[in-house]
């Protein structure tokens, strides 16, 4: 595993918040059912993969240093930020996952795990009752990862993506701790 050191955002780290920000594949999606009160999915693969980069956010970053209610958690290998995950308190007692990222060249090698384990120790520490987030259906690598850190589908809504022609889905999936 490579050395990586998790460090919450200060204000040298502003530029560097979104070097993580790279292309992903799209390599397929999920297909929710619903029944007898429990979620569960099938996947679906695509003939032809494509690859998507979401535009970089642009946030007022200060209001995430020293603050209670929410934060962004960098991930360092050596003096190069490699991922970021960024939490915020919600109001149903969960830490919202409002965006997690890994650079191309690290994925696959723990950087995700070690993030949502910061994230986790984040919530705890504020009282939190587990993590949330959500994801488009057609980020199939994304969904295997979150189930694979022990996230379960808890809803699916067939709206908040209408103005994007590209997504049927959006998922929402929940860790209790």
């Amino acid at each position: 595993m490579i050395k990586t050191i998790i460090k919450p955002l200060i204000e040298q780290y502003r530029s560097i918040v979104n070097n993580a920000n790279e292309p992903f594949p799209i390599i397929g999606k999920i297909l929710p059912s619903f029944s007898n009160g429990i979620w569960s999915y099938e996947e679906e693969l695509y003939d032809t993969p494509s690859e998507i980069c979401f535009p970089d956010d642009k946030l007022d970053w200060s209001t995430y240093i020293d603050s209670s209610e929410k934060i962004v958690l960098l991930a360092f290998s050596e003096d190069a930020c490699i991922g970021q995950i960024r939490l915020v308190k919600d109001w149903n007692r969960f830490a919202y996952i409002e965006n997690i990222a890994v650079k191309k060249s690290f994925r696959k090698s723990g950087i995700g795990h070690l993030l949502l384990e910061a994230a986790e120790t984040w919530a705890k520490e504020h009282s939190l009752i587990g993590l949330s987030l959500e994801a488009q259906n057609d980020n199939l690598i994304a969904c295997r990862f979150y189930v694979k850190e022990g996230f379960v589908l808890g809803g699916v809504d067939t709206l908040k993506q209408l103005a994007n022609p590209n997504i049927d889905l959006t998922l929402y999936w929940y860790k209790i701790f």
